[in-house]
């Protein structure tokens, strides 16, 4: 044989196996929401909104079926998924809150079950508000520097009774 026809039919064979292996890969490929396992003592599942997965945003297990009320909270992933670990036997109120949304409908579960949920949208910022706690708008407490409240850099703005960071946070402003 020459050595033309030898490539001829190395060329021949690696074509057949990348046809061959090709559909394989194709079928292989993985979905854009992978499913949640949930064990035994777990709740879990996929949170969506209009426009598909919804990440970041809380899902909340409560329950008072157990000697004192019990509640835990977790937050999708980027593909909306949840698993919220470790429940005792009882039944929940599963719901979704989040920046911008009310409080999803509660659904009912026990441990073992997945449970995929639907966001609510809000219909305004300020009912959006009501269902923060409280912490949280703390949380986004900017109290100025401490050059603001003394010496040539002091606000004109700031009232007198407030001398330093110590008068904010312990004393009424009146």
């Amino acid at each position: 044989m020459t050595k033309q026809s030898w490539s001829l039919i190395i060329a021949a064979a690696v074509a057949g196996v990348l046809v061959t292996a090709a559909p394989a890969r194709l079928i292989a490929q993985q979905t854009t929401t992978a499913a949640v396992r949930v064990g035994a003592s777990e709740l879990g599942g996929v949170v969506t909104g209009k426009n598909g997965p919804e990440a970041g945003v809380w899902v909340i297990a409560e329950t008072k079926g157990l000697p004192t009320a019990f509640a835990k909270i977790v937050v999708t992933d980027e593909q909306g998924r949840y698993l919220i670990p470790d429940l005792p036997q009882a039944n929940y109120d599963v719901w979704v809150r989040g920046y911008g949304l009310v409080d999803s409908p509660r659904v009912i579960a026990t441990p073992g079950k997945t449970v995929n949920l639907k966001t609510v949208p809000a219909p305004s910022a300020a009912a959006a508000a009501q269902y923060y706690p409280a912490i949280y708008w703390f949380s986004m407490l900017n109290i100025p520097d401490e050059n603001n409240f003394s010496g040539p850099k002091r606000d004109e703005n700031m009232p007198e009774n407030i001398k330093s960071h110590s008068t904010l946070a312990t004393g009424p402003i009146g």
